[in-house]
């Protein structure tokens, strides 16, 4: 989550327990440009909580941005684990596609 957020420009995410508009939530937290309330990400079990209003508190291209820099981080993270070498491309629709290879040099 560090790195999407380090990728994103945003600040890091910081454990603790939040406010959101109706409710309270502990877990990572993150901030998110211009949403009202944080992501609260729960790590054990993989589910976030966040309050946006239906887009008047934070837009959502805002959260699947995150979503999507989390995710190829983490491919990028784990690949690298093992030994492999990743490059990224980004698409024309602002997709991006992950290349890993097997065995190579990170």
């Amino acid at each position: 989550m560090k790195a999407a957020c380090t990728r994103l420009q945003i600040p890091t995410p910081v454990h603790k327990t939040v406010r959101l508009f109706s409710a309270t939530a502990t877990g990572l937290c993150i901030q998110l440009p211009g949403w009202s309330y944080p992501v609260v990400a729960n790590l054990a079990t993989g589910q976030l909580q966040y309050d946006n209003y239906n887009g008047h508190w934070g837009e959502q291209k805002h959260l699947n941005s995150f979503l999507q820099a989390y995710a190829v981080e983490k491919a990028k993270i784990e690949a690298r684990k093992k030994g492999h070498s990743v490059s990224e491309t980004r698409l024309q629709d602002g997709s991006i596609r992950v290349t890993v290879r097997v065995g190579g040099a990170a």
